[in-house]
């Protein structure tokens, strides 16, 4: 892996995999829902779609046409935490990808008209979400464990938010987080790590911008609240949250073990008990979720009302199994198997690493080499995984639950 810094400072991960016939390329910037002000919530999203609508010399139409014209994949994704614009391309068509990928960053046209054209896109996206009761019990579960900080509000945004933007909005959103200073590029597969460089330069070497700002310190509320949203569905959506770990933390790797075990996969205690041995639910799993400061540990279950009440005492009990008696040699050993091969399979893809480059360094400032990572893996004893599983599982619980007279299964959540 090479990595360089452009005169505009705009930092460069290349890694070449030679025995590909395809390249990645991604432009990270770290624009997400936590770095919004409440009256801006929803602009990173916004200005994602808006890249997609034209620049000074492609049309939206040309933007899509001159991807597909050569087979290639063009996408882009906002998280809380950032923006990560991408294209997937055979290894001749990299410098294509790269004139798309600089252009529609670096030179969007905020149309007033196609503005409101979007508009009316991301509110039908934000009514699909809303037709998802697993999505919208996470929104109130934000909610219920960050508050009015940046952390609980939505990646979407409120629709009457989302109705009342302007292009104006979006350029001054645009003016505080979109520059150089602020982006990574990602570029793996097949390629040159010279000819990336001085296309690097040629596509990205004249974006100039301010520096970007700094995540804000969050951290989950002193009081996390049982919240519910009435929804006319016919399963009863649960989800229950423990404050969890802070990105970069080394308890990332036991935290990990614990959720294999816990609710990771098939294999899991609350998969195996809930879903095979009960029949109580279809989807049932755990998973962290790591943001700068702090973090949280999430359990969700999707059941039917007449089983609600038991799934949640089914939930309670296997927690306190888990911290009663721990996790065997067994479930140990084959979690950290589990952990390291699908480790181990993503790195098979150019895609996987270009995403990991730059997911890393946007938000870590580094590139982890996939040996620390398997090392921190292998390095965590069964100690570890006790004392990371007290500290979080004993600790405060947010509870949210979506579903008809959702406010009458509060009760069941101690």
């Amino acid at each position: 892996m090479d990595k360089f810094v452009l005169k505009n400072g705009l930092t460069v991960l290349v890694e070449a995999m030679p025995y590909l016939r395809s390249a990645s390329m991604g432009v990270w910037v770290k624009a997400g829902s936590m770095l919004e002000q409440s009256s801006e919530n929803g602009l990173s999203h916004f200005m994602e779609h808006m890249a997609f609508k034209g620049t000074q010399k492609r049309t939206a139409r040309q933007i899509a046409e001159e991807m597909d014209a050569v087979g290639g994949h063009l996408n882009a994704s906002t998280s809380k935490l950032c923006t990560n614009y991408y294209a997937k391309v055979i290894d001749e068509d990299l410098p294509l990808a790269a004139d798309v990928l600089s252009d529609i960053v670096m030179n969007p046209a905020l149309d007033p008209i196609e503005t409101d054209k979007e508009r009316g896109v991301i509110l039908e996206e934000i009514s699909m979400v809303e037709d998802s009761p697993e999505d919208v019990v996470y929104d109130v579960l934000s909610e219920a464990v960050f508050g009015d900080q940046a952390l609980g509000q939505t990646i979407l945004g409120p629709a009457e938010k989302i109705a009342a933007y302007t292009p104006n909005d979006l350029r001054a959103f645009r003016s505080r987080h979109y520059g150089p200073k602020n982006a990574v590029v990602a570029v793996a597969g097949n390629v040159d790590r010279d000819q990336v460089r001085d296309l690097m330069e040629e596509k990205f070497g004249g974006w100039e911008s301010e520096a970007g700002e700094e995540f804000p310190v969050s951290v989950a509320i002193d009081q996390p609240r049982k919240l519910f949203r009435d929804k006319d569905t016919e399963q009863v959506h649960l989800c229950l949250s423990f404050r969890g770990t802070e990105m970069g933390s080394k308890e990332i790797y036991p935290a990990a073990v614990m959720n294999t075990v816990l609710g990771g996969g098939m294999s899991s205690r609350l998969f195996q008990r809930i879903r095979e041995e009960l029949g109580m639910a279809y989807s049932v799993y755990s998973g962290p979720s790591n943001y700068p400061h702090c973090g949280e540990f999430t359990i969700y279950a999707a059941t039917s009302p007449k089983h609600a009440k038991t799934v949640l005492e089914q939930i309670d009990i296997e927690l306190k199994k888990f911290l009663d008696s721990g996790i065997t040699e067994k479930e140990f050993s084959m979690a950290k198997a589990q952990l390291k091969g699908s480790f181990i399979l993503g790195l098979e893809s150019a895609y996987n690493r270009m995403s990991a480059l730059g997911h890393n360094q946007i938000l870590l400032g580094k590139v982890i080499p996939p040996e620390e990572t398997i090392a921190a893996i292998e390095k965590v004893s069964m100690e570890d995984v006790k004392n990371t599983s007290h500290r979080i599982l004993t600790g405060p619980r947010a509870y949210a639950v979506v579903g008809k007279k959702a406010e009458k299964y509060l009760q069941y959540m101690k």
